[in-house]
Protein backbone atom coordinates (compact mmCIF):
# COMPACT_ATOMS: atom_id res chain seq x y z
CA UNK A 1 0.00 0.00 0.00
CA UNK A 2 2.63 2.62 1.07
CA UNK A 3 4.37 2.05 -2.12
CA UNK A 4 1.64 2.61 -4.00
CA UNK A 5 1.24 6.05 -2.15
CA UNK A 6 4.58 6.82 -3.12
CA UNK A 7 4.10 6.05 -6.46
CA UNK A 8 0.73 8.57 -6.72
CA UNK A 9 3.18 11.54 -5.13
CA UNK A 10 5.59 10.34 -7.67
CA UNK A 11 2.96 10.83 -10.74
CA UNK A 12 1.42 14.08 -9.15
CA UNK A 13 5.04 15.42 -8.98
CA UNK A 14 5.37 14.76 -12.62
CA UNK A 15 2.21 16.06 -13.64
CA UNK A 16 -0.19 14.62 -16.56
CA UNK A 17 1.14 12.77 -19.23
CA UNK A 18 2.32 14.35 -22.12
CA UNK A 19 3.99 12.58 -25.80
CA UNK A 20 6.62 15.11 -25.60
CA UNK A 21 9.99 15.53 -24.64
CA UNK A 22 11.15 14.44 -20.87
CA UNK A 23 11.94 17.89 -20.30
CA UNK A 24 7.96 19.11 -20.37
CA UNK A 25 6.98 16.82 -17.48
CA UNK A 26 7.24 19.26 -15.09
CA UNK A 27 9.64 17.58 -12.65
CA UNK A 28 12.21 19.26 -11.40
CA UNK A 29 16.05 17.90 -12.40
CA UNK A 30 18.25 16.72 -9.43
CA UNK A 31 20.12 19.06 -8.05
CA UNK A 32 20.27 21.37 -5.39
CA UNK A 33 17.89 23.65 -6.67
CA UNK A 34 15.19 21.55 -6.23
CA UNK A 35 12.70 21.37 -3.44
CA UNK A 36 12.50 17.78 -2.25
CA UNK A 37 9.48 15.65 -0.05
CA UNK A 38 8.74 12.53 1.91
CA UNK A 39 7.71 10.72 4.27
CA UNK A 40 9.84 10.77 7.20
CA UNK A 41 8.34 8.80 9.93
CA UNK A 42 7.80 4.70 9.48
CA UNK A 43 5.48 3.43 7.25
CA UNK A 44 2.23 1.90 8.07
CA UNK A 45 -0.66 3.29 10.02
CA UNK A 46 0.39 5.48 13.11
CA UNK A 47 -0.85 7.96 15.04
CA UNK A 48 1.45 10.74 13.52
CA UNK A 49 2.91 10.38 10.48
CA UNK A 50 5.70 13.42 9.66
CA UNK A 51 6.41 14.60 5.99
CA UNK A 52 8.99 16.86 5.20
CA UNK A 53 10.35 18.98 2.62
CA UNK A 54 13.81 20.68 1.88
CA UNK A 55 14.51 23.30 -0.79
CA UNK A 56 13.93 26.97 -1.50
CA UNK A 57 10.24 26.36 -2.45
CA UNK A 58 9.55 24.85 1.11
CA UNK A 59 8.04 27.87 2.23
CA UNK A 60 5.64 28.65 -1.33
CA UNK A 61 4.54 25.14 -0.35
CA UNK A 62 3.52 25.90 3.36
CA UNK A 63 1.66 29.30 1.84
CA UNK A 64 -1.00 27.43 -0.24
CA UNK A 65 -1.01 24.34 1.60
CA UNK A 66 -2.28 25.38 4.84
CA UNK A 67 -5.01 28.77 5.76
CA UNK A 68 -3.75 30.94 7.17
CA UNK A 69 -1.40 31.40 4.47
CA UNK A 70 1.46 33.66 6.15
CA UNK A 71 4.00 31.73 7.67
CA UNK A 72 4.44 30.45 10.87
CA UNK A 73 7.11 31.47 13.84
CA UNK A 74 10.25 29.76 12.90
CA UNK A 75 10.89 26.69 15.19
CA UNK A 76 7.66 26.90 16.61
CA UNK A 77 4.96 24.12 16.48
CA UNK A 78 1.20 25.61 14.41
CA UNK A 79 -1.87 24.28 14.13
CA UNK A 80 -3.21 24.50 10.52
CA UNK A 81 -5.69 23.20 8.08
CA UNK A 82 -4.55 21.53 5.21
CA UNK A 83 -6.25 21.93 1.37
CA UNK A 84 -5.35 20.45 -1.90
CA UNK A 85 -4.17 23.58 -3.93
CA UNK A 86 -5.54 22.36 -6.37
CA UNK A 87 -9.56 21.89 -5.65
CA UNK A 88 -9.02 23.49 -2.04
CA UNK A 89 -10.95 20.52 -0.19
CA UNK A 90 -9.56 20.38 3.10
CA UNK A 91 -6.85 17.68 3.54
CA UNK A 92 -6.12 17.04 7.38
CA UNK A 93 -5.82 19.40 10.62
CA UNK A 94 -2.28 19.20 11.12
CA UNK A 95 0.96 20.78 13.20
CA UNK A 96 3.69 22.58 10.65
CA UNK A 97 6.66 23.58 11.65
CA UNK A 98 8.83 25.93 9.28
CA UNK A 99 13.12 25.71 9.67
CA UNK A 100 14.09 28.69 7.20
CA UNK A 101 18.02 27.79 6.03
CA UNK A 102 20.56 27.56 7.20
CA UNK A 103 19.25 26.98 11.22
CA UNK A 104 17.78 23.40 9.88
CA UNK A 105 18.48 19.99 9.75
CA UNK A 106 19.76 20.38 5.59
CA UNK A 107 20.99 23.72 5.53
CA UNK A 108 17.93 24.83 3.42
CA UNK A 109 14.68 26.14 4.07
CA UNK A 110 12.77 23.15 5.40
CA UNK A 111 8.84 22.39 6.37
CA UNK A 112 7.44 19.28 8.53
CA UNK A 113 3.98 18.00 8.62
CA UNK A 114 2.53 16.18 11.34
CA UNK A 115 -0.12 15.05 10.32
CA UNK A 116 -2.44 12.19 11.32
CA UNK A 117 -1.15 8.58 9.95
CA UNK A 118 -3.60 7.24 8.46
CA UNK A 119 -3.04 5.95 4.14
CA UNK A 120 -5.71 8.33 2.97
CA UNK A 121 -4.43 11.37 4.80
CA UNK A 122 -0.35 11.08 3.62
CA UNK A 123 -1.47 10.03 0.40
CA UNK A 124 -3.36 12.75 0.31
CA UNK A 125 -0.78 15.12 0.95
CA UNK A 126 2.01 13.79 -0.82
CA UNK A 127 -0.10 14.14 -3.95
CA UNK A 128 -0.82 17.72 -2.76
CA UNK A 129 3.17 18.14 -2.44
CA UNK A 130 3.49 16.80 -5.11
CA UNK A 131 1.15 19.14 -7.44
CA UNK A 132 3.23 22.35 -6.18
CA UNK A 133 5.47 23.67 -9.03
CA UNK A 134 9.44 23.14 -8.28
CA UNK A 135 8.74 20.39 -5.68
CA UNK A 136 9.45 16.65 -6.25
CA UNK A 137 9.62 13.19 -4.55
CA UNK A 138 13.17 12.45 -2.62
CA UNK A 139 15.80 9.97 -2.97
CA UNK A 140 16.93 7.37 -0.19
CA UNK A 141 18.93 9.34 1.85
CA UNK A 142 18.83 12.89 0.16
CA UNK A 143 18.15 14.79 3.03
CA UNK A 144 21.12 13.74 4.61
CA UNK A 145 23.52 13.88 1.39
CA UNK A 146 21.78 17.64 1.21
CA UNK A 147 23.20 18.22 4.89
CA UNK A 148 26.12 17.26 4.24
CA UNK A 149 26.88 19.40 1.17
CA UNK A 150 25.95 22.35 3.14
CA UNK A 151 28.15 21.21 5.70
CA UNK A 152 25.92 20.60 8.51
CA UNK A 153 27.66 17.24 9.05
CA UNK A 154 30.66 15.53 8.08
CA UNK A 155 30.98 12.06 7.12
CA UNK A 156 31.58 10.16 9.28
CA UNK A 157 28.69 12.11 11.32
CA UNK A 158 26.57 10.92 8.25
CA UNK A 159 27.67 7.34 9.42
CA UNK A 160 26.67 7.95 12.89
CA UNK A 161 23.62 8.70 11.76
CA UNK A 162 22.99 5.41 9.51
CA UNK A 163 24.03 3.56 12.87
CA UNK A 164 21.92 5.21 14.98
CA UNK A 165 18.93 4.31 12.97
CA UNK A 166 19.82 0.93 12.37
CA UNK A 167 21.30 0.50 15.81
CA UNK A 168 19.23 -2.74 17.58
CA UNK A 169 21.24 -2.70 21.03
CA UNK A 170 22.37 -0.22 23.75
CA UNK A 171 25.77 -0.46 22.72
CA UNK A 172 25.05 -0.07 19.13
CA UNK A 173 22.97 2.96 20.02
CA UNK A 174 25.79 4.76 22.34
CA UNK A 175 28.54 4.16 20.02
CA UNK A 176 26.43 5.54 16.77
CA UNK A 177 25.17 8.80 19.14
CA UNK A 178 29.17 9.72 20.14
CA UNK A 179 29.92 9.06 16.35
CA UNK A 180 26.92 11.25 15.13
CA UNK A 181 28.00 14.01 18.06
CA UNK A 182 31.68 14.12 16.34
CA UNK A 183 33.72 12.92 18.11
CA UNK A 184 35.84 10.62 15.78
CA UNK A 185 35.19 13.57 13.16
CA UNK A 186 36.97 16.10 15.89
CA UNK A 187 39.09 13.61 16.37
CA UNK A 188 40.50 13.05 12.67
CA UNK A 189 40.34 16.68 12.55
CA UNK A 190 42.46 17.29 15.68
CA UNK A 191 45.12 15.09 14.22
CA UNK A 192 44.82 16.77 10.15
CA UNK A 193 45.72 20.03 12.22
CA UNK A 194 48.69 18.46 13.69
CA UNK A 195 50.01 17.14 10.07
CA UNK A 196 49.41 20.42 8.74
CA UNK A 197 51.57 22.61 11.27
CA UNK A 198 54.28 19.81 10.62
CA UNK A 199 53.67 20.29 6.82
CA UNK A 200 53.92 24.09 7.32
CA UNK A 201 56.96 23.68 9.28
CA UNK A 202 58.63 21.71 6.67
CA UNK A 203 57.70 23.77 3.83
CA UNK A 204 58.65 26.60 5.84
CA UNK A 205 62.43 25.19 6.48
CA UNK A 206 62.44 24.08 2.57
CA UNK A 207 61.49 27.53 1.34
CA UNK A 208 63.88 29.73 3.97
CA UNK A 209 66.18 27.17 5.37
CA UNK A 210 68.84 29.21 4.00
CA UNK A 211 67.81 32.38 5.94
CA UNK A 212 68.68 32.92 9.48
CA UNK A 213 64.68 33.89 10.10
CA UNK A 214 63.56 30.36 10.84
CA UNK A 215 63.28 29.56 14.71
CA UNK A 216 65.61 27.03 15.60
CA UNK A 217 64.79 23.45 15.77
CA UNK A 218 61.96 24.06 13.37
CA UNK A 219 61.86 20.29 11.71
CA UNK A 220 62.66 18.67 15.08
CA UNK A 221 59.42 20.38 16.28
CA UNK A 222 57.71 18.44 12.96
CA UNK A 223 59.50 14.83 13.78
CA UNK A 224 58.39 15.02 17.50
CA UNK A 225 54.76 16.02 16.11
CA UNK A 226 54.66 13.14 13.66
CA UNK A 227 56.23 10.55 16.05
CA UNK A 228 53.47 11.07 18.40
CA UNK A 229 50.56 10.93 15.73
CA UNK A 230 52.26 7.53 14.67
CA UNK A 231 51.63 6.62 18.17
CA UNK A 232 48.02 7.85 17.81
CA UNK A 233 46.99 6.10 14.92
CA UNK A 234 48.79 2.55 15.96
CA UNK A 235 46.95 2.46 19.14
CA UNK A 236 43.35 2.92 17.27
CA UNK A 237 44.60 0.48 14.41
CA UNK A 238 45.61 -2.05 16.87
CA UNK A 239 41.91 -2.33 18.35
CA UNK A 240 41.37 -5.80 16.34
CA UNK A 241 38.27 -4.74 14.64
CA UNK A 242 36.17 -3.95 17.58
CA UNK A 243 34.43 -1.15 16.38
CA UNK A 244 33.19 -3.29 13.04
CA UNK A 245 31.93 -6.37 15.55
CA UNK A 246 30.16 -3.32 17.52
CA UNK A 247 28.38 -2.23 14.42
CA UNK A 248 27.65 -5.54 12.70
CA UNK A 249 27.83 -8.31 15.50
CA UNK A 250 30.42 -10.21 17.53
CA UNK A 251 30.62 -14.14 16.61
CA UNK A 252 29.33 -16.14 19.85
CA UNK A 253 30.16 -20.15 19.32
CA UNK A 254 28.43 -22.07 21.85
CA UNK A 255 30.38 -26.13 21.42
CA UNK A 256 31.09 -29.02 23.67
CA UNK A 257 30.90 -32.59 23.73
CA UNK A 258 26.85 -34.61 22.69
CA UNK A 259 25.05 -33.87 25.51
CA UNK A 260 26.57 -31.00 27.15
CA UNK A 261 23.51 -28.61 27.04
CA UNK A 262 25.06 -26.35 24.03
CA UNK A 263 20.82 -25.95 22.73
CA UNK A 264 19.55 -25.60 25.51
CA UNK A 265 21.93 -22.30 26.49
CA UNK A 266 21.18 -21.33 23.29
CA UNK A 267 17.63 -21.49 23.50
CA UNK A 268 17.82 -19.80 27.00
CA UNK A 269 20.09 -17.15 25.78
CA UNK A 270 17.90 -16.32 22.86
CA UNK A 271 14.55 -16.43 24.20
CA UNK A 272 13.35 -18.86 21.80
CA UNK A 273 13.39 -22.44 20.91
CA UNK A 274 15.82 -21.99 17.87
CA UNK A 275 17.75 -25.45 18.43
CA UNK A 276 15.75 -28.75 18.89
CA UNK A 277 16.61 -30.34 22.85
CA UNK A 278 16.87 -34.14 23.16
CA UNK A 279 18.95 -36.23 25.55
CA UNK A 280 19.75 -38.23 22.82
CA UNK A 281 23.44 -37.52 21.46
CA UNK A 282 24.15 -36.09 18.13
CA UNK A 283 20.56 -33.92 17.90
CA UNK A 284 22.31 -30.67 16.43
CA UNK A 285 23.93 -31.89 13.37
CA UNK A 286 24.23 -28.51 11.39
CA UNK A 287 25.18 -25.03 13.07
CA UNK A 288 22.42 -22.92 13.92
CA UNK A 289 22.77 -19.16 13.54
CA UNK A 290 20.57 -16.50 15.49
CA UNK A 291 21.19 -12.93 16.39
CA UNK A 292 20.77 -11.63 19.80
CA UNK A 293 20.98 -9.31 21.98
CA UNK A 294 22.90 -9.87 25.02
CA UNK A 295 24.02 -7.64 27.82
CA UNK A 296 23.70 -4.81 25.07
CA UNK A 297 25.78 -6.29 22.54
CA UNK A 298 24.93 -7.41 19.09
CA UNK A 299 25.77 -10.98 19.16
CA UNK A 300 25.38 -14.15 16.29
CA UNK A 301 25.04 -17.18 18.37
CA UNK A 302 25.68 -20.35 16.72
CA UNK A 303 24.56 -23.47 17.70
CA UNK A 304 27.11 -26.03 16.66
CA UNK A 305 27.17 -30.36 16.45
CA UNK A 306 28.85 -32.13 19.76
CA UNK A 307 32.30 -32.38 18.96
CA UNK A 308 33.73 -36.57 19.46
CA UNK A 309 34.70 -38.79 16.78
CA UNK A 310 33.24 -41.97 15.16
CA UNK A 311 30.05 -41.23 14.21
CA UNK A 312 28.01 -41.15 11.03
CA UNK A 313 28.71 -39.17 7.29
CA UNK A 314 25.97 -36.93 8.00
CA UNK A 315 27.42 -35.96 11.71
CA UNK A 316 30.72 -35.85 10.86
CA UNK A 317 30.26 -33.13 8.41
CA UNK A 318 28.24 -31.48 11.24
CA UNK A 319 31.58 -31.69 13.30
CA UNK A 320 34.06 -30.20 10.75
CA UNK A 321 31.31 -27.56 10.33
CA UNK A 322 31.38 -26.83 13.96
CA UNK A 323 35.48 -26.88 14.37
CA UNK A 324 35.41 -24.45 11.15
CA UNK A 325 32.73 -21.97 13.24
CA UNK A 326 35.25 -22.24 16.21
CA UNK A 327 38.20 -20.81 13.74
CA UNK A 328 35.69 -17.90 13.05
CA UNK A 329 34.24 -17.44 16.81
CA UNK A 330 35.04 -14.10 18.71
CA UNK A 331 34.19 -15.26 21.63
CA UNK A 332 33.52 -19.32 22.54
CA UNK A 333 31.31 -20.57 25.08
CA UNK A 334 32.66 -23.68 25.84
CA UNK A 335 30.29 -25.89 27.84
CA UNK A 336 30.58 -28.98 29.85
CA UNK A 337 28.54 -31.63 31.60
CA UNK A 338 29.67 -30.58 35.14
CA UNK A 339 28.59 -33.94 36.44
CA UNK A 340 30.47 -35.77 33.97
CA UNK A 341 34.18 -34.06 34.05
CA UNK A 342 35.77 -37.23 34.55
CA UNK A 343 34.39 -38.62 30.76
CA UNK A 344 37.03 -39.12 27.92
CA UNK A 345 34.94 -37.07 25.24
CA UNK A 346 35.14 -33.95 28.41
CA UNK A 347 38.81 -34.70 29.42
CA UNK A 348 39.61 -34.91 25.33
CA UNK A 349 37.61 -31.28 25.06
CA UNK A 350 39.39 -29.35 27.75
CA UNK A 351 42.83 -30.55 26.65
CA UNK A 352 41.96 -30.03 22.52
CA UNK A 353 39.61 -26.93 22.64
CA UNK A 354 40.10 -25.39 25.97
CA UNK A 355 43.85 -25.48 27.05
CA UNK A 356 44.54 -24.50 23.04
CA UNK A 357 42.09 -21.36 23.17
CA UNK A 358 43.48 -20.09 26.79
CA UNK A 359 46.91 -20.73 26.36
CA UNK A 360 47.22 -18.24 23.41
CA UNK A 361 48.04 -14.61 24.87
CA UNK A 362 45.04 -11.49 23.84
CA UNK A 363 48.08 -9.69 22.03
CA UNK A 364 48.46 -13.73 19.73
CA UNK A 365 44.98 -13.77 19.03
CA UNK A 366 41.53 -12.15 19.15
CA UNK A 367 39.43 -15.28 20.14
CA UNK A 368 38.25 -15.49 23.80
CA UNK A 369 36.86 -18.35 25.89
CA UNK A 370 34.57 -18.60 28.68
CA UNK A 371 34.13 -22.29 30.35
CA UNK A 372 30.56 -23.09 31.19
CA UNK A 373 29.52 -26.17 33.62
CA UNK A 374 25.70 -26.49 33.09
CA UNK A 375 23.90 -29.48 35.06
CA UNK A 376 24.94 -27.89 38.22
CA UNK A 377 21.40 -28.90 39.48
CA UNK A 378 22.53 -32.52 39.32
CA UNK A 379 25.26 -31.97 41.67
CA UNK A 380 26.01 -32.07 45.32
CA UNK A 381 26.52 -29.41 47.76
CA UNK A 382 30.08 -29.94 47.41
CA UNK A 383 30.56 -28.78 43.56
CA UNK A 384 32.02 -30.88 40.85
CA UNK A 385 33.35 -34.53 41.57
CA UNK A 386 36.55 -35.52 40.64
CA UNK A 387 38.20 -34.72 37.48
CA UNK A 388 40.59 -33.13 35.57
CA UNK A 389 42.04 -29.47 37.33
CA UNK A 390 39.61 -26.99 35.70
CA UNK A 391 40.38 -23.30 34.11
CA UNK A 392 38.22 -20.63 35.42
CA UNK A 393 34.49 -21.40 35.01
CA UNK A 394 31.08 -20.66 35.49
CA UNK A 395 28.13 -23.00 37.04
CA UNK A 396 25.35 -22.77 35.29
CA UNK A 397 21.47 -24.59 35.16
CA UNK A 398 19.79 -24.46 31.94
CA UNK A 399 17.29 -26.21 33.63
CA UNK A 400 16.87 -23.93 36.52
CA UNK A 401 18.42 -20.73 35.39
CA UNK A 402 20.63 -20.69 38.50
CA UNK A 403 23.91 -19.22 37.04
CA UNK A 404 22.98 -17.23 33.98
CA UNK A 405 23.03 -14.16 35.64
CA UNK A 406 26.42 -14.76 36.20
CA UNK A 407 27.04 -15.68 32.71
CA UNK A 408 25.33 -13.13 31.39
CA UNK A 409 27.51 -10.44 33.27
CA UNK A 410 30.63 -12.61 32.23
CA UNK A 411 29.12 -12.03 28.70
CA UNK A 412 29.13 -8.55 29.38
CA UNK A 413 32.35 -8.20 30.13
CA UNK A 414 34.29 -10.32 27.88
CA UNK A 415 32.10 -8.49 25.00
CA UNK A 416 32.53 -5.24 26.11
CA UNK A 417 36.24 -6.28 25.17
CA UNK A 418 35.95 -7.67 22.50
CA UNK A 419 33.67 -5.04 21.06
CA UNK A 420 34.99 -2.35 22.35
CA UNK A 421 32.86 0.11 24.99
CA UNK A 422 31.16 2.84 23.50
CA UNK A 423 30.53 3.90 27.52
CA UNK A 424 34.42 4.49 28.31
CA UNK A 425 36.66 3.71 24.72
CA UNK A 426 38.16 6.43 22.85
CA UNK A 427 35.87 6.44 19.29
CA UNK A 428 35.97 3.28 17.52
CA UNK A 429 36.42 2.30 14.15
CA UNK A 430 33.15 1.32 12.70
CA UNK A 431 33.69 0.55 9.25
CA UNK A 432 36.51 -0.68 7.26
CA UNK A 433 36.66 2.79 5.46
CA UNK A 434 38.23 4.24 8.81
CA UNK A 435 40.80 1.50 8.96
CA UNK A 436 41.89 1.95 5.54
CA UNK A 437 42.33 6.06 5.58
CA UNK A 438 43.84 5.45 9.13
CA UNK A 439 46.65 2.74 7.82
CA UNK A 440 46.69 5.21 4.71
CA UNK A 441 48.05 8.12 6.69
CA UNK A 442 50.36 6.01 9.03
CA UNK A 443 52.40 4.26 6.03
CA UNK A 444 52.38 7.64 4.53
CA UNK A 445 54.28 8.60 7.92
CA UNK A 446 56.47 5.96 7.36
CA UNK A 447 57.96 7.45 4.29
CA UNK A 448 58.34 10.81 5.96
CA UNK A 449 60.61 9.23 8.17
CA UNK A 450 62.12 7.36 5.34
CA UNK A 451 62.41 10.65 3.33
CA UNK A 452 65.87 12.25 2.66
CA UNK A 453 64.88 14.42 0.27
CA UNK A 454 62.60 17.59 2.02
CA UNK A 455 60.08 18.05 -1.02
CA UNK A 456 59.60 13.92 -0.33
CA UNK A 457 58.69 14.53 3.05
CA UNK A 458 56.73 17.55 2.57
CA UNK A 459 54.53 15.39 0.01
CA UNK A 460 54.54 12.09 2.20
CA UNK A 461 52.82 15.14 4.84
CA UNK A 462 50.45 16.10 2.00
CA UNK A 463 49.07 12.51 1.45
CA UNK A 464 48.86 11.60 5.35
CA UNK A 465 46.80 15.10 6.00
CA UNK A 466 44.84 14.16 2.41
CA UNK A 467 43.65 10.30 3.90
CA UNK A 468 42.50 12.32 7.28
CA UNK A 469 40.63 14.93 5.35
CA UNK A 470 39.06 12.01 2.77
CA UNK A 471 37.92 10.01 6.11
CA UNK A 472 35.27 13.09 7.32
CA UNK A 473 34.30 13.79 3.42
CA UNK A 474 36.60 16.43 1.99
CA UNK A 475 37.69 15.08 -1.23
CA UNK A 476 35.62 11.51 -1.27
CA UNK A 477 34.92 10.91 -4.53
CA UNK A 478 31.13 10.45 -5.74
CA UNK A 479 31.38 6.64 -5.95
CA UNK A 480 31.84 6.43 -2.67
CA UNK A 481 29.61 9.06 -0.97
CA UNK A 482 26.99 6.89 -3.55
CA UNK A 483 27.29 3.74 -0.95
CA UNK A 484 27.11 5.16 2.18
CA UNK A 485 23.64 7.78 1.47
CA UNK A 486 22.96 4.55 -0.14
CA UNK A 487 21.63 2.94 3.66
CA UNK A 488 19.32 5.42 4.48
CA UNK A 489 15.18 5.26 3.59
CA UNK A 490 13.66 7.44 1.84
CA UNK A 491 12.76 10.76 3.85
CA UNK A 492 15.85 10.77 6.08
Amino acid sequence: MWRGLWTLAAQAARGPRRLCTRRSSGAPAPGPGATIFALSSGQGRCGIAVIRTSGPASGHALRILTAPRDLPLARHASLRLLSDPRSGEPLDRALVLWFPGPQSFTGEDCVEFHVHGGPAVVSGVLQALGSVPGLRPAEAGEFTRRAFANGKLNLTEVEGLADLIHAETEAQRRQALRQLDGELGHLCRGWAETLTKALAHVEAYIDFGEDDNLEEGVLEQADIEVRALEVALGAHLRDARRGQRLRSGAHVVVTGPPNAGKSSLVNLLSRKPVSIVSPEPGTTRDVLETPVDLAGFPVLLSDTAGLREGVGPVEQEGVRRARERLEQADLILAMLDASDLASPSSCNFLATVVASVGAQSPSDSSQRLLLVLNKSDLLSPEGPGPGPDLPPHLLLSCLTGEGLDGLLEALRKELAAVCGDPSTDPPLLTRARHQHHLQGCLDALGHYKQSKDLALAAEALRVARGHLTRLTGGGGTEEILDIIFRDFCVGK
